[in-house]
């Protein structure tokens, strides 16, 4: 019979290497030689359970100092039956293994607080209303613990019962090979637990359905797609867990005569060709009401007078943006026989000099063709 190599030389670490140590070698080498990584090897295969046995002795403190005092000619049942089939030893081992790679240790999911879903709120505003700022309500319906079993899924405040399929840790280990694999309960869903007298009114989930106001202040400048988080408002966490978020989305209706660039707003002013002509006041909406402003007489259309200050408030900082007004020269349309007759009157006094914008275009065109 062969002798087994020393359980410090399969895990390459000093007799006097710490518990750490040896935890840490034990990781790095069962990593390399795991199966999983290493389909097919007998080799590796081989190492792998070396490198398993010797980290079930020297990990257990009693076992250890058996080894160290008799090494193994104290034979296999003195370190406690150590076995191989299916690493039905080494639950612990994996568990505490895997959980750095994979983000905790394996446990049931009832036995851990899991924080409540965020919510959607899609909030309509008035273009004025952006540009001012307000505070509302909003009805949500969301998620809260359940009020009569507070939360515990059990009529009358009974204990939930150990799962008898999985003996409360919500997992089942399957055997495949010489090495297991542990998947959720199917019994309890991998819960741990099973619910034998639900409460009645939350029907066992431990949480109920309601509907709450929730004030919401929205600030001035905000536009279409700013989104406002409201911290705590959305539904409740599960196993004491901390609720999520509401995030309320904002949507501003169009407005009637303005259009939004940034913090400015543009407003489209239609002024008559004889107002443009000669200028006149107009009246031109703003946010604030009304308000009368001057056109210059042979203002052209597309010309644009500005506002300082008049526009949307910077949601970040301080000070508006402007309004900007964009003069449109409506031409008639419906002319009847002396309205024709004196503008007929109008170009014959006119001629081509008072019109150095057409001109300039119409000799520019002609040179063009020459």
């Amino acid at each position: 019979m062969a002798l087994k190599k020393d359980y410090y030389e399969i895990l390459e670490v000093n007799p006097n290497a710490s518990d750490t140590e040896i935890k840490k070698a034990y990781r790095r080498l069962a990593l390399k030689y795991h199966p999983d990584r290493n389909p097919d090897d007998r080799e590796a295969e081989g190492r792998f359970k070396e490198i398993s046995e010797a980290y079930e002795v020297l990990s257990d403190p009693q076992k250890k100092a058996t080894y160290d005092q008799f090494g193994h000619t104290v034979g296999a049942e003195g370190f406690g039956g150590f076995h191989s089939e299916g690493f039905g030893g080494f639950g612990d081992i994996f568990g505490d293994l895997f959980s750095d790679f994979f983000g905790g240790t394996a446990q049931p999911r009832a036995r851990r607080a899991q924080r409540g879903a965020d919510l959607r709120y899609t909030l309509e505003i008035e273009f004025e209303q952006a540009a001012t700022g307000l505070e509302t309500q909003v009805e949500i319906p969301r998620m809260e613990t359940c009020g009569d079993c507070r939360g515990r899924r059990t009529e009358g405040g009974r204990s939930p019962e150990t799962c008898e399929t999985c003996g409360g840790s919500g997992q089942v280990r399957y055997q495949q090979g010489f090495f297991s694999i542990s998947r959720p309960c199917g019994q309890c869903k991998g819960e741990g637990v099973v619910i034998t007298h639900p409460c009645k009114r939350c029907r066992g989930t431990g949480q109920t359905k309601v509907s709450r106001m929730i004030s919401v202040k929205i600030p001035a400048g905000v536009e279409t797609g700013t989104r406002l988080r409201l911290s705590g408002e959305g539904e409740a966490g599960r196993n004491q867990g901390p609720r999520g978020d509401l995030y309320v989305v904002i949507r501003v209706r169009d407005h009637e005569f303005f259009t939004r660039e940034g913090s400015n707003i543009l407003c489209q002013v239609p002024v008559s060709i004889t107002q443009a002509a000669l200028g006149a006041k107009v009246e031109v909406p703003t946010l604030t009401g009304k308000e009368t402003v001057d056109i210059k007489p042979g203002t052209q259309s597309g010309s644009v007078q500005i506002m300082r200050g008049r526009g949307i408030p910077h949601l970040q900082g301080s000070g508006s943006g402007d309004q900007i007004l964009i003069v449109q020269v409506e031409t008639p349309t419906r002319l009847n026989a002396r309205q024709k007759e004196l503008l007929e009157e109008f170009a014959r006094i006119s001629g081509e000099d008072v019109h150095p914008l057409s001109k300039s275009f119409f000799e520019k065109v002609k040179g063009l063709f020459e």
